[in-house]
């Protein structure tokens, strides 16, 4: 069942307010919450490439199998020894472990059907990290310690006190990141944390009693 995500309405200056706020929010209202991990998306603007090259090692890339715009540019990385393809390689596109150097600079813009992420690469998580896993607190504040304008969700499933269902319930923080309908997208500098219910209760009398009890300035709703 979906579910239906509220915006709080206060100023996060940084990453770290933002996180420090979700967790507040959590202690007073919920009971047994967990994080999954978080969603770090692909690298999008010259500033978080720019980033990515002087902050950290490896990166991962995937490129569609598309000669004509990505193969002179596989070829180039080659050529400066700046690329490790995967050993097993799926079809329908080529796998590889990017090695990251501020020299790789003049490499932007990437070629479309190029995608490179950071989320094989610690703190983010590994190659054997999957979306499943749970988060601790710990993780968490290591990523956010060193996300600069990289985009990032958090999400935590949590039961909210005083509703009788929860299925569906949580808070998202995002970090550079706007949270749209259905999905969410990167977006620099933009933080925010929302509050969600699931459809079962969000909309019902207790649901909405819930929301204007609980203290938070809410905005507009947006689906989940």
């Amino acid at each position: 069942m979906a579910s239906t995500l509220w915006p709080v309405l206060e100023p996060f200056p940084d990453a770290v307010s933002a996180l420090a706020r979700a967790r507040e929010i959590m202690r007073e209202l919920a009971d047994g919450f967990g994080l999954s991990w978080p969603e770090l998306e692909p690298i999008g603007t010259a500033e978080q490439y720019a980033y990515a090259l002087r902050t950290f090692d490896s990166a991962r890339m995937v490129a569609d199998r598309d000669p004509v715009a990505v193969f002179p540019f596989l070829d180039e990385l080659v050529r400066r020894d700046a690329i490790t393809f995967a050993a097993e390689q799926p079809r329908s596109c080529l796998l590889a472990e990017l090695r990251l150097d501020p020299g790789l600079g003049d490499l932007w813009p990437l070629p479309e059907g190029v995608m490179v992420s950071l989320d094989t690469t610690l703190p983010f998580g590994t190659p054997e990290t999957e979306s499943h896993h749970d988060c601790s607190d710990e993780e968490l504040d290591r990523m956010v310690a060193v996300l600069g304008p990289l985009s990032l969700d958090a999400e935590w499933g949590c039961d909210w006190r005083g509703l009788s269902s929860t299925k569906n319930c949580g808070l998202r923080l995002c970090l550079n990141s706007a949270l749209l309908d259905q999905h969410s997208e990167p977006s620099p500098g933009e933080i925010g944390v929302w509050v969600e219910l699931g459809n079962r209760v969000a909309w019902e009398p207790e649901g909405q009693a819930w929301l204007r009890e609980s203290g938070l300035v809410l905005g507009e709703p947006r689906m989940g």
